[in-house]
């Protein structure tokens, strides 16, 4: 089903609260083809590259987009599944879990989906699929768990763009950033523990987040310093002191400064000093995708065991375990808490009044 922008209230159907998780998004095969169009999508948001407009349409369409599709689909074939994309697979598997947990919890009252803030499933038509179903009161649920201008708020951007075509919109909720709460940190501190009681500790425990300019931060963006609590956050669940772990910054792109300190250089210079085991965890990610399983663990293993490191050991992301889900449902109704506190049937009493009324003529 692809959204036509023709919709109208449905006065017969019975209102139902909405739940839509979304993600960055993910090409549709690993090969070059499909690859070029998403890179385009993703690289011509104004929110990802905050350079004017011109000179940047010059620099993707004439060099980049010549050139990043090819590099970009070797990366991705390395970790291409049978199922498809990583994030694709572990973003389905989130939404089927998560509405389980929420259908177990409240019945048929909370309807879940997820979409892609870039490629598909495109959120215009996703959005679509949920009023037809009902959905009335709407929270959206980026997972990114630090705020981000070029995350984040894109996402919210999308969503607006999308409100601007429709006649009638659902009351909305935005969940911005859930960088500290406690569940979230519980989980990730969990999975630390159950890595370190199979696997041993390391020297250091290296917090990689993804990068952003520095001058994103100096314009105000908060991502830095929610990354910096996080990381506090966790290492005080686990009772770590600070010379055990590092928080470090990776994906950089092009010549400008971006945060530091820089993942990549970070461990190669932890090996040249002597560090022969590190584990390295993504708490930026919420789910494994080519930046945690192509670039951290196969790229940044290879550097810091040619710099001298012996014991090289990447964490999962929180993916679809148990806990994950559990602190996104907890999330989730800390959210909706008003609106699950009416009563169900005041909500229905829009809809029974319509049918009534529907009966009469």
């Amino acid at each position: 089903m692809k959204y036509t922008g023709k919709e109208n209230f449905d006065h017969a159907v019975t209102p139902r609260l909405g739940v839509l998780v979304t993600n960055l998004g993910s090409p549709q095969r690993a090969d070059k083809k499909a690859v070029r169009p998403y890179l385009k999508e993703f690289l011509s948001d104004p929110r990802v590259v905050e350079i004017p407009r011109l000179l940047w349409w010059l620099i993707l369409n004439v060099v980049i987009l010549n050139i990043r599709p090819a590099r970009s689909a070797r990366a991705y074939q390395r970790i291409w599944t049978d199922e498809g994309s990583p994030l694709l697979v572990n973003s389905r598997r989130q939404a089927q879990a998560l509405q389980k947990l929420l259908h177990e919890r409240h019945g048929e009252r909370v309807v879940l989906d997820h979409a892609m803030r870039y490629g598909e499933p495109a959120l215009p038509d996703v959005v679509q699929s949920m009023i037809d179903r009902g959905v009335t009161k709407l929270l959206l649920l980026p997972l990114y768990p630090q705020y981000s201008c070029a995350t984040t708020a894109s996402t919210f951007d999308a969503l607006a763009q999308d409100f601007t075509r429709r006649r009638w919109l659902p009351e909305l909720r935005f969940v911005a950033s859930y960088h500290d709460h406690p569940s979230y940190i519980r989980a990730l501190a969990d999975s630390i523990r159950a890595h370190r009681a199979a696997h041993g500790d390391a020297q250091k425990l290296v917090f990689s987040y993804h990068g952003e300019p520095r001058s994103y931060l100096d314009k105000g963006d908060p991502y830095h310093c929610q990354c910096l609590k996080t990381t506090r956050l966790v290492a005080t669940e686990l009772g770590l002191d600070e010379a055990a772990y590092v928080s470090t910054f990776q994906s950089r792109f092009g010549k400008a400064q971006w945060l530091q300190p820089y993942t990549d250089k970070t461990l190669q210079a932890l090996a040249a000093e002597g560090v022969h085991s590190v584990q390295v965890i993504c708490p930026g990610f919420s789910s494994d995708c080519l930046e945690t399983l192509e670039e951290i663990d196969m790229e940044n293993r290879e550097l810091f065991l040619q710099a001298g490191g012996e014991r090289f050991e990447y964490i999962p992301c929180l993916n679809d375990s148990a806990a994950h889900i559990t602190a996104l449902g907890d999330i989730v109704e800390q959210e909706l808490a008003t609106w699950l506190a009416q009563p169900e049937n005041d909500s229905n009493q829009t809809a029974t009044l319509a049918r009534q009324l529907g009966a009469r003529n």
